[in-house]
């Protein structure tokens, strides 16, 4: 895992290139680690070139012919995806207006974008980001975020009071040894089939922070390998308001589990004794523009408040010392992901990299900014610390000596009357949108990943046309959906927009409503949408989606001045989900013990996650309150009753 890597640039998205791997199934390969395999991450003694200098497969972009590539998957896929949310009227405007983006302005844009990306390792990277995360004005740490649950509560940390410090300071420790992992770049590089992914994600987890702008955030990483030279080595602590940090090394050695539950131990007892802080990390809720404006008037106010919110933001992560006791089992997540989405923001920085929350019942969670990483990024170290805890029963059982290690050291912010006036309207903006989310995180238990797979069914595609199936019984239409596929084949890839919501797709949901219809007549047409998302993810993973690509034509059409193809303001491209309104936003979090949660992307929609094991289903699923359409519970029930109609209809014999 090389963080230089050697260049090999990412492709403009063509469709049509055949890539002769099976990287849809990356998914299942890459994420379904045994834990021998997790302990070979610590395991070498040195770093192993091959590891750290592999270069990702991308395939050659041909210049020739390839735009009439593009546009023939941009007639027969990408716009078919139009067809469900379209009457025959409307398609057949639609299917006019690609024809003349084609013979038009579309053949210019192409060769621009070609041109673009002969002078990039990766064309998509700088606008993604921007247009995706840093230019997004709305608050950012609801809005934007993701966080999940520690499912150390399924084996030996149940929810139980006074164990928050003990066990808080094991999982600082597993944390601190991933954070070591990367530092000696010792971490073993995912690979599908034999073909590595681009590792430079993992770069963002630790000492990474989001900065506040007028009209563009930035992104600042302080993270460095030892090769690399210094990188900073101190933790922020949040508690009641205040701030706290202290460095993880002591003469050059990583403090044990008991030299970290002291320095905790010191913060809790003084914050506890002491009046709470003023909660400057509430400003990370706001606005962006009206947070990168307050951040510049606390600045102005002492050069010594910048001190100290640079050292928040090139500390290894935040750690959050949470009063609250969130209710949790291992069928019912919802109460603790709530909190962990929308708890006390004087004790989350909401634009840091990694606050890692401990709750006064010894339960834990992670809230995480996604500008810089993807959630696999999250899922992986999580699950490392997971199985060490699990390994280790639980306990510490390494030396109980603790060395005359320095004191936390406190950073107090100078605010004022505006500041503490800033502070309150940050707080009363969060808590008025917190109280709009309903969120429900349940697991499905029935059966799981091992009965699809004994029916030789995709389990991600078994639970996305589900959640079509549910969505069509509960809204009476189809459902535009959002699934993330990942493209870290490719030069610093990210992800792809998969779109479930297929002909196929909703031909199968008519005929389950249909009671004319035969069982078996369902079950082919189940089988028809199974194979066809099976298709769309296997396309997208390896470089043949067309969302991206969409984006970067429109990109370079705003780039040169010019007026914006109609394209794009067609109203199917909107209804379809085009421009980032998809009422269905989704994303499989893995076949781990890691479960994540976001909000909607749009407000009559559902943010819906879920992971996959032997024997169950775990599901999240967000909704707006204030919107009358949408009720997260009834989508989640109707999901779970998808699964054993599904199931059942696998049992239907052929004639």
């Amino acid at each position: 895992m090389h963080w230089r890597r050697k260049w090999q640039p990412t492709p403009v998205f063509l469709p049509g290139e055949s890539q002769g791997r099976e990287a849809w199934w990356a998914d299942v390969s890459v994420v379904s680690q045994s834990r021998t395999r997790l302990k070979r991450l610590s395991s070498s003694s040195s770093s192993n070139p091959s590891v750290f200098t592999g270069s990702v497969h991308t395939p050659v972009v041909p210049e020739q012919n390839c735009y009439n590539k593009h546009l023939a998957v941009l007639n027969n896929s990408s716009w078919f995806t139009v067809k469900p949310f379209a009457n025959e009227e409307e398609y057949k405007n639609t299917e006019a207006i690609v024809q003349k983006f084609q013979n038009g302005i579309g053949e210019k844009l192409q060769q621009k974008l070609l041109q673009r990306a002969k002078g990039r390792r990766n064309w998509l990277e700088e606008w993604w980001l921007n247009v995706a995360y840093l230019d997004v004005r709305i608050p950012s740490q609801l809005n934007v975020n993701f966080g999940g649950p520690a499912s150390h509560i399924e084996h030996y940390w149940p929810p139980k009071e006074g164990t928050q410090l003990e066990r808080g300071s094991i999982s600082l420790w597993h944390n601190l040894n991933y954070w070591q992992l990367l530092r000696k770049e010792k971490l073993a590089v995912e690979k599908v089939g034999n073909t590595p992914l681009d590792m430079n994600q993992f770069r963002m987890l630790f000492s990474t922070c989001k900065i506040p702008g007028i009209t563009r955030d930035s992104i600042i990483n302080y993270f460095r390998t030892e090769s690399e030279g210094h990188s900073p080595s101190h933790l922020a602590v949040l508690c009641r308001g205040r701030v706290f940090v202290f460095d993880v090394m002591h003469e050059g050695y990583l403090m044990t589990a008991p030299e970290i539950q002291r320095q905790l131990t010191y913060i809790q007892k003084k914050c506890h004794s002491e009046p709470n802080g003023p909660g400057v990390a509430a400003l990370t809720t706001e606005e962006r523009t009206r947070w990168a404006k307050a951040r510049e008037y606390l600045i102005s106010l002492n050069p010594e408040n910048l001190t100290i919110l640079e050292k928040i933001q090139s500390s290894l992560l935040v750690f959050c010392l949470d009063d609250d006791s969130p209710h949790v089992t291992p069928e019912d997540y919802s109460q603790v992901c709530a909190k962990i989405l929308n708890g006390d923001p004087t004790v989350r920085w909401g634009d840091k990299s990694y606050n890692l929350i401990a709750f006064s019942n010894g339960v834990f969670g992670s809230n995480c900014d996604h500008a810089p990483f993807d959630a696999m990024v999250l899922v992986k170290v999580c699950y490392y610390v997971d199985e060490n805890i699990l390994e280790n029963e639980g306990r510490w059982k390494g030396s109980e000596k603790v060395r005359d290690i320095p004191v936390p050291e406190e950073l107090v912010f100078t605010v004022d009357e505006k500041v503490l006036n800033d502070i309150n309207q940050a707080k009363a903006q969060y808590f008025k949108q917190v109280s709009d989310l309903q969120l429900v995180v349940y697991a499905f238990t029935s059966f799981g990943k091992k009965l699809t797979k004994e029916k030789q069914l995709h389990p991600d595609t078994f639970i996305q046309l589900a959640l079509q199936l549910a969505y069509y019984r509960l809204h009476g239409r189809p459902g535009c959906c959002y699934e993330t596929a990942m493209t870290r084949l490719f030069y610093h890839g990210r992800t792809e927009t998969v779109r479930p919501c297929t002909v196929e797709a909703v031909n199968w949901c008519q005929s389950m409503q249909n009671p004319s219809t035969s069982l078996l007549e369902r079950k082919h047409m189940m089988l028809e949408a199974f194979a066809k998302h099976n298709k769309m993810m296997k396309d997208c993973s390896t470089g043949k989606g067309f969302d991206r690509h969409l984006l970067g034509l429109s990109l370079i059409a705003k780039e040169e001045g010019l007026p914006v193809p109609e394209l794009f303001t067609d109203p199917l491209f909107s209804r379809s989900g085009g421009g980032g309104n998809f009422v269905l936003s989704t994303s499989l979090v893995g076949y781990l013990r890691v479960q994540g949660v976001m909000v909607p992307m749009v407000h009559n929609g559902y943010g819906f996650f879920y992971h996959i094991r032997d024997d169950r289903f775990v599901v999240s699923c967000s909704a707006w309150k204030s919107c009358p359409e949408t009720d997260a519970e009834k989508l989640v029930q109707q999901v779970f009753h998808a699964f054993y109609d599904m199931m059942q209809l696998m049992e239907t014999p052929h004639l």
